[in-house]
């Protein structure tokens, strides 16, 4: 029988390492047919914040929080990529499976190594005649001296070169890479993940502060209107036309004003904290100071279900982890084959340093070996098991992923839609409520009434002024949440946009500061109103500028 040479076995190899055991993958289905079904399509979308996207305006930017038109908010924003810690975290875990890929792919290529040695060794004088004991030196033809040839302590000089390669015959190296490769794609998808909720979160605490500031204004008009009820009860005491429990009453309703009032500045001091964590600056040295409470939204283009798959990087992040699991299961199919590796081996030794490179004193050797586990207990059957299931676990939070993020969608649009009714009614009932305190006080003042009602009055139109306000509140959160859902302007074209961005993060080695706006030792809160704001001098001043524009229909 003829002798294959190693060449021809290389060849061979070479021409096996074509197959890939890995199932072919396919994106999981997910029924994401027809449109949101809280996206009624009619005259009041743009009043509610949102409107069906058409072809050309589709998608959102990607600075979408400059829609509110603030621009001490669009400041914050952009601190979020450079100094937010979460964000960072996110860029070094990519940073950390793109070097898993390089790992993986090097296993492509052939391992060669450099191992110079120099032993010195005496040989055993026990042992009968012809015994012989090889020589402590890694060459594979090391000089050997014989029982008979003396004992006497040698040098051996040895300079081999290795050279291994592990032929890639059933795909398990380059599903190893694509594994890794898809890890790392999903990594990235987490980075924008990370960034985009960071960027809802700053946004969301920022306007609950400016409602924090807004709802301190009211307080504090409301205080000057206690104020004058309380003269007026005052002098109405005085002259005899009051009682004191009138008198105690009005003095009571104020001071609750004031606690009230006060209270804020913890609501207040927690947002102004949250926003410096999240543009990562100390809270120490970042303030926020009083601006006007703005409730306008935005008109968010929303499209298909559909969309969502493309526009949401955590679907992203779950689609290429089930890509992954599915290149785990070739990786785990390929342990059933035989391995084969070719070795070469080349070098020089000598007992002399001087000879060491002498033509006479090199050696080599080449060949191919074959490795096949014939029998292990079911190890390798029970990881390709496992590696099926986790497959089937990965599909399944896809599955889970898409959903909850048409969930999410969904009630966004529910509260939008919802909440633009709710803010009318609160505000015919705010109105009302104004115009209630107006005649109590005129029945009070001219006897037809207890101060009890003029009381009554009052909390009711405060507690309903507040009421308003946090439904508008609702509104604005529930806007940038929306935003947030459909994927705040990100798409799987970025994607190298995205890599590009955490391999080489925009702030590393910057010492994060605040806005210029906002730098400088904090301000305790809560923090003082701005002399623009004016106050009425009396009660039935229930001036139209504190109440709400009615929104429009």
């Amino acid at each position: 029988m003829k002798k294959q040479s190693p060449l021809m076995v290389l060849g061979a190899g070479l021409l096996l390492a074509g197959c890939n055991l890995a199932p072919h993958y396919d994106q999981p289905k997910t029924d994401t047919s027809g449109s949101f079904k809280e996206a009624v399509p009619n005259g009041d979308a743009e009043a509610q914040g949102w409107k069906i996207a058409e072809p050309r305006d589709a998608a959102l930017r990607n600075t979408w929080w400059e829609a509110y038109r603030d621009t001490q908010l669009d400041d914050l924003e952009a601190k979020v990529a450079i100094s937010n810690q979460t964000v960072a975290v996110a860029e070094a875990n990519y940073r950390v499976a793109r070097a898993l890929v390089g790992e993986a792919r090097a296993a492509l290529f052939p391992t060669v190594s450099l191992d110079p040695s120099v032993i010195r060794s005496r040989t055993s004088a026990s042992g009968g005649s012809g015994t012989t004991s090889s020589s402590p030196t890694s060459g594979p033809t090391a000089p050997s001296t014989s029982s008979g040839s003396g004992t006497g302590p040698r040098t051996y000089f040895t300079l081999p070169l290795e050279a291994s390669y592990e032929v890639d015959l059933w795909g398990s190296v380059r599903n190893s890479v694509a594994q890794n490769s898809y890890s790392a794609q999903a990594s990235a998808a987490e980075v924008a993940t990370a960034l985009l909720s960071t960027q809802s979160a700053v946004a969301q605490d920022y306007f609950s502060l400016r409602a924090t500031d807004e709802q301190r204004r009211i307080l504090d008009t409301t205080l000057a209107d206690y104020e004058a009820s309380l003269h007026l009860v005052r002098t109405l005491y005085n002259n005899g036309l009051a009682s004191e429990e009138d008198l105690a009453e009005a003095d009571t309703q104020l001071d609750a004003a004031e606690a009230q009032a006060t209270d804020l500045g913890i609501a207040r001091a927690q947002y102004e904290h949250a926003i410096a964590v999240l543009i990562g600056v100390p809270p120490a040295h970042f303030s926020v100071p009083v601006r006007p409470f703005s409730s306008a939204l935005p008109t968010i283009p929303v499209g298909m279900p559909s969309d969502l798959l493309e526009r949401r990087p955590d679907i992203a992040t779950a689609e290429r982890q089930v890509a992954a699991a599915n290149a785990g299961i070739g990786i785990a199919r390929a342990a059933f084959f035989p391995t084969l590796s070719l070795n070469a081996t080349a070098g020089f030794e000598s007992t002399s340093l001087s000879q060491l490179l002498d033509w006479p004193n090199r050696f080599w050797s080449i060949g191919p070996s074959v490795a096949q586990a014939i029998f292990d207990g079911g190890l390798r059957q029970a990881a390709t098991e496992q590696a099926r299931a986790q497959y089937d676990q990965t599909v399944a939070n896809y599955r889970q992923t898409v959903l909850a993020a048409l969930q999410s969608v969904e009630d966004d649009l529910t509260s939008l839609r919802i909440l633009a009714t709710e803010v009318t009614q609160q505000h015919k009932a705010a109105a009302a409520a104004q115009h209630t305190v107006q005649l109590s006080v005129v029945r009070y003042q001219n006897g037809l009434d207890s101060y009890v009602n003029v009381i009554t009055a009052q909390n009711t139109f405060l507690t309903n002024r507040l009421a308003e306000l946090q439904v508008q509140l609702r509104q604005v959160t529930a806007s940038v949440g929306l935003i947030n859902n459909l994927g705040g302007g990100w798409d799987r074209s970025q994607w190298r946009k995205t890599e590009d961005m955490a391999q080489n993060p925009p702030g590393a080695g910057v010492k994060p500061e605040p806005p210029a706006e906002n730098a400088g030792p904090g301000v305790p809160n809560p923090a003082p109103l701005p002399d623009s704001v004016k106050r009425p001098e009396d009660l039935l001043k229930q001036n139209e500028q504190d109440m709400s524009p009615t929104p429009a229909r």
